[in-house]
């Protein structure tokens, strides 16, 4: 019995964790785009819903990377006009943000350089180079485990709807898909 009370205790307090930001207004955080344009998130996305992974480590961006191919699938890709069926995707914003901070601002700029050559093209304009403090944005966020990235969906007033941690997942990409598709 008393390890029950503790699954469920821990249960509850993963569920509180993980929403801990829901309902929250998403910092306001600027960057540089792969196609360096500068871009204030979430001011210049507040048209329509947005998608939004984050990562500050790099154990974390390269588990970020895992939600490159399954949101361009889903949300950015153009669908196929001559398709027998008609796809259709949610009108959303897709923003990745790799923050440099600490010592590793002095890494961005070259860091940008090799992502401008590494990363898909068509990605390009979808990812932003955060370089400053970290600032609030870590307890803002409730970023507390660097080695994971932070994926969060925001509406259009700048409000945090979803947030989850960790790598990409079919439950994961359904749950925002059915959030930004319902909303």
């Amino acid at each position: 019995m008393k390890n029950l009370t503790l699954t469920i205790a821990a249960l509850f307090l993963l569920v509180q964790f993980s929403s801990a930001q829901v309902g929250d207004s998403f910092p306001e955080m600027t960057g540089t785009s792969l196609t360096d344009e500068e871009i204030i998130v979430p001011s210049a996305t507040q048209d329509k819903m947005t998608l939004i992974g984050i990562a500050f480590s790099k154990k974390a961006e390269d588990d970020l990377q895992t939600w490159f191919q399954p949101v361009w699938e889903r949300f950015i890709r153009e669908a196929d006009p001559n398709a027998l069926i008609p796809e259709m995707k949610p009108d959303v914003n897709v923003v990745f943000i790799p923050m440099f901070t600490g010592l590793k601002r002095g890494a961005s700029g070259s860091a940008m350089k090799k992502m401008q050559k590494d990363v898909d093209k068509k990605l390009h304009p979808h990812v932003i180079v955060y370089s400053g403090k970290m600032g609030d944005y870590e307890e803002i966020l409730k970023m507390t485990e660097k080695d994971q990235p932070y994926f969060y969906v925001v509406n259009k007033d700048g409000e945090i709807i979803y947030a989850t941690s960790g790598r990409s997942s079919i439950k994961k990409l359904n749950e925002v898909e059915e959030l930004v598709t319902d909303y």
